[in-house]
């Protein structure tokens, strides 16, 4: 069983998790749609860069985050003038990493999705009288639903064992950014916490098999539902 103090690090990581996906959602969508659907200069070039957090050290995207983050950094300096806040030392800050180490992944699966739709079937939409709005919403989001719970799940499931970049950008704070991996990673560090990392590790792997599974399950519902339709 575990304390009260090891549920509060489950929730915040579920917090921090699903923060992450829902703000990277659409981005990762209007992503993988101009990667699918347009073609123009320099595509190829913003295909590596999404791709980017994935093959670049964890540490590299956390440094370069608390660059952008910091108070003379350009993001940072905007949102203190503007708003008055700082994302530095703070659980959004931990749901920023997250979200950039699981946009890849997002966009990839949501853009294979994309690319999977038959053309055809959005242009006699268009022929029989259907904006290109109205084609989107009927047509194109539908049959690439899958796609999009299964980039949904994916990123979720890489965000809840962000570790890297989050240590690097917000450090490891208990009870503000510690996450099940940096808590999995200070009980390492700590005589005594194998039971502990025990008992986080098989929360963790329990949480992203859930994931996983309930994605297969949501996207095969999603397409026997497309198939009857």
């Amino acid at each position: 069983m575990l304390t009260p103090e090891e549920w509060g690090i489950v929730a915040l990581s579920l917090k921090v998790g699903g923060v992450a996906v829902l703000v990277s959602l659409p981005l990762a969508f209007a992503l993988a749609w101009l990667l699918a659907r347009v073609r123009f200069p320099g595509r190829v070039l913003l295909d590596a860069l999404v791709h980017l957090p994935l093959v670049v050290p964890p540490v590299v995207t956390g440094w370069l985050l608390l660059l952008a983050f910091a108070p003379a950094g350009p993001i940072g300096a905007w949102l203190e003038s503007w708003f008055g806040v700082s994302v530095l030392f703070r659980w959004t800050g931990a749901a920023v990493a997250a979200g950039v180490m699981a946009l890849p992944l997002m966009v990839r699966a949501i853009r294979l999705s994309i690319e999977g739709v038959d053309r055809r079937l959005e242009q006699a939409a268009r022929t029989l009288g259907a904006g290109r709005w109205r084609t989107f919403a009927t047509v194109t989001l539908p049959l690439s639903l899958p796609g999009v719970i299964a980039g949904v799940v994916l990123g979720f499931a890489r965000a809840l064992g962000e570790f890297g970049a989050t240590i690097t950008f917000v450090s490891n704070v208990p009870g503000e950014t510690q996450t099940l991996p940096l808590a999995i990673y200070a009980a390492l560090q700590t005589p005594g916490g194998e039971a502990l990392v025990l008992r986080l590790a098989g929360v963790s792997v329990l949480l992203s098999l859930a994931a996983l599974v309930a994605s297969e399950l949501i996207a095969r519902r999603a397409g026997r539902g497309l198939h009857v339709l």
